[in-house]
């Protein structure tokens, strides 16, 4: 027992090392005992490879998920639709188009200068730099560009960059350019109204409807349908231009309205701007001088006097005011521009443009009076239409007798030229204020909420005395006077406050007109800045020396277009109780 045996040495020496490689042969070879483990080392690594590639889709799909939120999100807001606006005729006045915009999702851009490079070389005005900056980002979506052409989406398209997309889009388009471009205004590269009726359309709850997700086209939107006539905006547009040119005006505007529906038919505002490219529409000197500019309306502002005067009953056409001499006031002498020095009845105080005849008709019916009829004539609060942009009337803050004095012949109140020509639309449909609409409506709809303001017989009286100024060779609306529509007219012209202070020689004129005259259509309005004077008009820039002569040159030009025969005849008995009372003039 002392010895042990050769075999049992050799059976209790330490086995030798075997390697990895020993046992992965052992593994695979074809040995009944050996398959289960094969089939295990097989199970855990496929299940590995598995949930490594199951890993790596769960962090593709999370990241592709939030860029395509990022790009459903984006595709919603500026596919926003939005309905075409079209003329009162159905013309298109602005519509959208299908654009395609250039987007990237930086997190999936690899070579960002190469990106930067290739892109510029395609794009070239954008800048290098700060798209640089933008791809830097880590952001899942960024504009590239806005708006491209189907050639440079090509172009980018062909360059193959992963991370680069496109996204469709609606652009506006305004077909006629600047034509009524005050009154549509235009909206911004996100398809947002931004002034004008675009803005209304907004207003009415369009981007409401976007904001809360509802996918819309332009086919489900119902064409807004406005009251402007295209052909009379094309036509008062260039008759405006050649008059800015003609008289060297530094601006001029117009407005054509309906005096039984309050129907705005065009209106311009030169200089304009073009809505499809409105760079300079926040340039001072092209806003809505109808709309949004306030004025002293001068002269024309005496139709209102006259009327208020009529309608008080403390006078009628048959009244006499002393103009023999000017008009003190402490230490202000109120005289007339082409004084007659004598006493003038009340057609002859509006055919000569009395001052001193609207001033004594003013002091007779009070401040107290004079405002309550401004008031009620919508002069002495902000008129409100379909278009956003509006200016309230400059007001005295202290308003006396002087201030009665000078407002009734025009200076002293600021107002909006659309404003003025509302009230006189009342003086002659038959004394009925309707507010001033964009939208197309009939006389029905416009009545609803109307005022009476004056009797009837001296909207009779007002048209009157508005045709004598045009036919008698005193007034000063001749001008205006196209044969064959019997036209009614008043001339303003007012001195414009420079500096706190009237300027001598820089005039702001007016000429409101009515068509016809004896059952009114239409009113048509003309304002020129700064008007000069010129070869042969013999050193005036007063108002019957051009924006007299253009507003003639507008009627003539849109009477037929808007369905006024001309006559060559003048009508029977136009004037019945003028006739009646055997007014001043009457023939």
């Amino acid at each position: 027992m002392l010895h042990e045996t050769q075999p049992e040495l050799k059976a209790r020496s330490p086995l030798p090392k075997r390697g990895i490689l020993f046992y992965a042969r052992e593994l695979f070879r074809l040995r009944l005992d050996k398959s289960t483990s094969r089939v295990s080392l097989a199970a855990i690594c496929f299940a590995v490879l598995f949930s490594v590639i199951a890993g790596r889709l769960v962090q593709l799909a999370v990241t592709s998920e939030t860029a395509s939120e990022f790009r459903r999100a984006a595709s919603s807001e500026i596919s926003a639709a939005r309905p075409d606006i079209v003329d009162r005729n159905g013309e298109i006045l602005a519509t959208d188009v299908r654009m395609v915009s250039v987007f990237a999702e930086p997190r999936n851009i690899i070579d960002k200068d190469e990106a930067v490079e290739l892109i510029t070389a395609v794009l070239p005005d954008l800048n290098a730099s700060e798209l640089r900056d933008k791809l830097s980002t880590k952001k899942g979506f960024v504009w590239v560009k806005r708006e491209i052409t189907p050639r440079q989406q090509a172009e980018v398209h062909r360059l193959g960059i992963p991370g680069i997309g496109f996204l469709p889009e609606n652009k506006r388009v305004y077909p006629n350019a600047e034509a009524a471009a005050h009154v549509l205004g235009f909206a911004n590269v996100d398809n947002v109204g931004i002034a004008g009726i675009e803005k209304y359309i907004d207003s009415m709850g369009l981007q409401d409807l976007n904001g809360a997700g509802f996918n819309i086209s332009a086919a489900d939107l119902k064409p807004v349908q406005l009251s402007i006539d295209l052909r009379v905006q094309h036509a008062l547009r260039d008759e405006l231009m050649k008059g800015m040119t003609k008289f060297k005006a530094k601006a001029t505007a117009g407005v054509v309205m309906d005096v039984n529906t309050g129907e705005v038919l065009a209106l311009v505002s030169l200089p304009d701007y073009d809505p499809n490219n409105p760079v300079d529409a926040l340039d001072k000197d092209r806003i809505n001088r109808i709309n949004v500019g306030v004025f002293e309306m001068g002269s024309t502002f005496k139709a209102l006097t006259v009327a208020m005067a009529l309608d008080s009953g403390k006078y009628n056409i048959n009244s006499t005011l002393d103009a023999r001499s000017g008009l003190r006031y402490g230490k202000f002498t109120i005289g007339d521009y082409h004084a007659t020095h004598r006493v003038l009845t009340v057609p002859e105080v509006f055919i000569h443009s009395s001052n001193i005849g609207t001033a004594r008709m003013a002091l007779g019916i009070g401040v107290d009076g004079h405002k309550a009829f401004l008031r009620k004539m919508g002069q002495l609060t902000r008129l409100e239409t379909e278009l956003p942009e509006s200016a309230l009337p400059i007001i005295p803050p202290r308003w006396g007798e002087l201030n009665t004095m000078t407002i009734a012949f025009g200076h002293g109140l600021a107002v909006a030229p659309l404003q003025a020509l509302m009230a006189v639309g009342a003086l002659v449909n038959g004394g009925v204020l309707i507010k001033p609409s964009f939208l197309k409506r009939d006389e029905a709809a416009a009545r609803q909420d109307a005022l009476q303001v004056i009797r009837p017989e001296t909207s009779e009286a007002m048209r009157y005395v508005m045709r004598l100024n045009a036919s008698n060779p005193a007034g000063s609306a001749g001008s205006a006077a196209i044969a064959g529509f019997y036209v009614g007219g008043k001339t303003g012209t007012a001195e414009k406050v420079i500096n706190g202070r009237y300027s001598k020689n820089k005039n702001f004129t007016t000429f409101t007109a009515v068509v016809p005259a004896d059952k009114p259509k239409y009113v048509f309005l003309t304002i020129m800045d700064e008007p000069q004077a010129i070869e042969g008009t013999y050193g005036f820039s007063t108002a019957g020396w051009n924006a007299g002569p253009v507003t003639g040159n507008v009627i003539e030009r849109v009477a037929p277009l808007l369905g006024i025969p001309p006559r060559f005849e003048p009508p029977a008995q136009p004037f019945p109780l003028m006739s009646r009372l055997n007014a001043w003039g009457v023939r």
